[in-house]
């Protein structure tokens, strides 16, 4: 039986020709391009081998593709490719607001069955967590499948501010705010060495003997970053809620609610990671 022919829109593909970087973009910003997730989601699913080009499953790195010719799959799905003009073949980028309950997951997939976010939203298409939670903490999420526009939000390099409104037992000194603007030596994954996480600004809402009440806004996104530099001095979290995401403000959604976002708000996010192209210096 003669073999048949492979179709010309997938052309034969070796590791080799996968490693030219004259070939265009990198494999995990062209799939953050076309909404599959940010650029540090994509490359965790090509790390645990779900994506593949022209049929040949990614297990290296770096690897260079043209989203216009190229044939890739995640799970086996296709990717929808980029047009000319550079976008999503699909008709538009999501974006919703969603205000997060204390015990919700911020992933696609928890293998303990935990409620998700995406447990949350009616939506069948595939959106992602833009600037993530823990999850007894409470507050606003963006969800999106604007890859691009997630990666300048969330990228620690790009410093975007993101404000909490946080209640601790015990009453806060003057002295500990400093030390929190400043800065506190944290461990850091992946990293030998202790990291100083500072916040960029620390309010009072209130304060007695037994709760203080703050908003603290940080440039940074490490890991429950807030409850561990309160805790190395000396103080319980009780609650934590996030309620400004670059210019965007929790508003006009209750708990556990979402809604979409406006055209200014969505206008106001773009215009803010255009200006995230250019990190800001460190001082």
């Amino acid at each position: 039986m003669p073999r048949r022919p492979r179709s010309s829109n997938t052309p034969r593909t070796t590791k080799a020709d996968l490693q030219d970087a004259s070939r265009g973009l990198r494999l995990h910003k062209a799939l953050a391009d076309a909404g599959v997730g940010s650029r540090r989601t994509c490359e965790a699913m090509i790390d645990e081998g779900r994506v593949a080009v022209n049929g040949l499953t990614i297990n290296f790195k770096p690897v260079w593709v043209d989203p216009r010719k190229d044939h890739i799959t995640v799970d086996g799905r296709a990717v929808n490719a980029p047009s000319d003009t550079g976008k999503s073949t699909q008709p538009g980028h999501t974006y919703l607001m969603l205000n997060k309950s204390r015990g919700v997951i911020c992933t696609s997939d928890d293998p303990q069955h935990r409620k998700t976010v995406l447990d949350m939203l009616p939506h069948e298409q595939r959106l992602f967590c833009v600037g993530r939670l823990d999850a007894e903490s409470t507050g606003l999420v963006l969800m999106t499948d604007d890859g691009e526009l997630a990666n300048r939000l969330t990228h620690p390099r790009y410093e975007v501010p993101k404000t909490y409104q946080v209640a601790i037992a015990g009453s806060l000194t003057d002295e500990d705010v400093a030390k929190l603007t400043e800065g506190i030596y944290l461990a850091d994954r992946g990293k030998s060495q202790a990291v100083k996480a500072h916040a960029t600004e620390v309010k009072f809402e209130s304060r007695d003997r037994e709760r203080t009440r703050l908003l603290i806004t940080l440039r940074e996104g490490r890991n429950r970053e807030i409850r561990r530099m309160l805790a190395r001095l000396g103080y319980k979290v009780k609650r934590l809620k996030r309620v400004g995401l670059g210019p965007l403000r929790l508003k006009g959604v209750a708990t556990g609610q979402w809604r979409p976002l406006t055209r200014i708000e969505v206008a106001t996010l773009r215009q803010t990671a255009r200006t995230a192209d250019k990190p800001r210096k460190k001082k």
